[in-house]
């Protein structure tokens, strides 16, 4: 596997480890504050991230070693307005920035099962930087987002809100490969 990719998979696989925790962390200051349905979301979307991050370290096949891994996050414990916020933003990055350049890296170098990987996570970043901003509109309004459940797909991590569809939209796997994760 080309240096290039291997070194942007361990940046994702870092940013996106990061966020798994990152997003458990912020779904405890939600209950804290009263959100319970945001609480829920926050684990939800948590668990789609492992998912891209478990497709990260897997796409690296047996790439080993040790090495210093360099990735964007955000940092630090706000009010779960301010957390949503933090959200967004790191989802906008990587939709934005991060998973276009190394997809189009990875497809530059050949490497198609990290391309694949890089694109899975791009596809479902879109979904959750839209959940957190409606649950952010609502946590504004002094509300609690309106949702009842999340289903996630356990190959790519494509996440919907309500039911899952027959097939994934990104991977195509059946509804049955769909994790339901209630927001109640």
């Amino acid at each position: 596997m080309h240096q290039m990719t291997v070194t942007n998979l361990r940046s994702a696989y870092g940013g996106e480890s990061q966020a798994h925790m990152r997003y458990k962390v912020w779904g405890a200051k939600a209950k804290e504050e009263g959100y319970p349905k945001v609480a829920n979301l926050f684990e939800a979307i948590s668990y789609a991230e492992q998912i891209h991050a478990t497709n990260h370290f897997r796409t690296m096949g047996d790439v080993g070693g040790s090495f210093t891994v360099t990735s964007g996050a955000v940092f630090g414990l706000g009010t779960t307005s301010e957390n949503l916020q933090g959200g967004i933003d790191g989802e906008t990055f990587e939709i934005q920035e991060m998973y276009p350049v190394y997809k189009a890296a990875a497809k530059f170098q050949g490497e198609s099962g990290a391309e694949r990987s890089f694109d899975w996570a791009l596809r479902t970043e879109k979904v959750h930087a839209g959940m957190f901003q409606k649950a952010k509109q609502a946590v504004d309004s002094g509300e609690d987002v309106q949702v009842e459940s999340v289903q996630i797909c356990e190959v790519c991590g494509y996440t919907v809100e309500g039911e899952a569809p027959d097939k994934c939209l990104v991977r195509g796997t059946s509804k049955g490969k769909f994790r339901r994760l209630s927001v109640k």
